[in-house]
């Protein structure tokens, strides 16, 4: 009740705003708080403000604004600008020697990034998807191609050595099966790279590492073909070299069938690399047996020169092996960043 009742009285001592217009000067709240006594809480200051002042309508003129800097554009109305955009309003904003505000409109903390993953790679799950389309087609449409290949290469001719007759449509599978064999070659290379050698490298982007590696896989097996043309035209004669050739390239065409399962486990299943490098291994001695196997029955079957078989394929399949892989490993320990 005191509370109300001083409040009644400091409102009724204080003129109105209406009749504030005949005192020497215009109402203001300093006014009202001196007329209080001097143990006025502020809770009761605040009443008597709110008894004596109501809040009016604010009328903004609409006269056009023109207090704008030379040069610049036209200011914005108040009515348009954004909370958190016309804190940063100055006329020196286009000036960062003499813009002294601090940036607003950040929230939080920046998080920790994301793990680089090969199976969240957009471009990696692209080139799977495509080449797993391509051999599906291509398989399903040279069944009997493949067939007579297979026929043919375990069959052991008694007579003179045959020469397979191919369409072109079965050389362009096959040449495009064996650059699929480069690219997943690559892959399992970029793997081994990726977890034996280094994670950072001097390439703009990693897709450039599978590019080199793509790039020299294919070189290798142009060279090894070139290096098995020229040796058995001249000591075997162009009819068993063209045999061998069509056989090395069905080999290694179906090598990279074979492989591209180990690539889908370890992209998307993250298989264990240890258990990815003894599946290669695998892999890679059983091809060997095969092209030795076919290798000898081309060329050293009627001969049967054992010493001379181990020297032809240690010089023309083991030595480039090793050579090619040493050079994989000086590559990628080059293009790696050593801090």
């Amino acid at each position: 009740m005191l509370l109300h009742d001083s409040i009644a009285h400091t409102a009724a001592a204080m003129p109105s705003p209406a009749d504030s217009n005949h005192t020497r000067h215009r109402l203001t709240p300093a006014d009202v708080i001196a007329t209080l006594p001097a143990d006025a809480t502020p809770e009761q200051k605040d009443s008597a403000i709110q008894a004596n002042f109501k809040p009016g309508k604010t009328d903004y003129g609409g006269c056009p604004d023109t207090l704008h800097m030379p040069g610049t554009e036209v200011g914005r109305s108040i009515r348009d600008a954004a909370t958190e955009e016309f804190h940063e309003e100055s006329m020196f904003l286009a000036d960062s020697l003499k813009y002294t505000g601090t940036g607003g409109g950040n929230y939080g903390v920046a998080g920790d990034p994301v793990p680089y993953a090969v199976r969240n790679d957009d471009m990696i799950t692209a080139l799977l998807l495509v080449c797993f389309v391509l051999v599906a087609v291509a398989l399903s449409n040279s069944r009997r191609f493949i067939v007579k290949q297979l026929k043919d290469f375990f069959y052991v001719p008694h007579g003179e050595t045959t020469v397979i007759t191919e369409t072109s449509s079965e050389v362009r599978f096959q040449v495009f099966l064996t650059l699929h064999t480069c690219l997943q070659l690559a892959l399992f290379q970029y793997f081994y790279t990726k977890h034996y050698i280094g994670d950072t490298f001097i390439l703009e982007s990693e897709y450039q590492l599978i590019a080199i590696y793509f790039a020299m896989f294919t070189g290798y097996f142009i060279m090894r073909g070139l290096l098995y043309t020229t040796v058995n035209t001249v000591f075997f004669g162009s009819k068993k070299n063209l045999q061998w050739i069509k056989s090395l390239l069905f080999i290694t065409s179906t090598e990279g069938v074979v492989f591209f399962p180990l690539v889908l486990l370890q992209v998307y299943f993250d298989l264990p690399i240890q258990n990815i490098v003894i599946y290669f291994i695998v892999v890679l001695v059983f091809v060997k047996m095969l092209t030795f196997y076919k290798c000898y029955f081309i060329f050293f079957h009627r001969t049967g020169g054992f010493l001379q078989i181990i020297l032809y394929f240690c010089a023309l399949e083991i030595i480039p092996v090793a050579a090619f892989w040493g050079a994989l490993v000086i590559t990628g320990n080059h293009l790696k960043i050593n801090f």
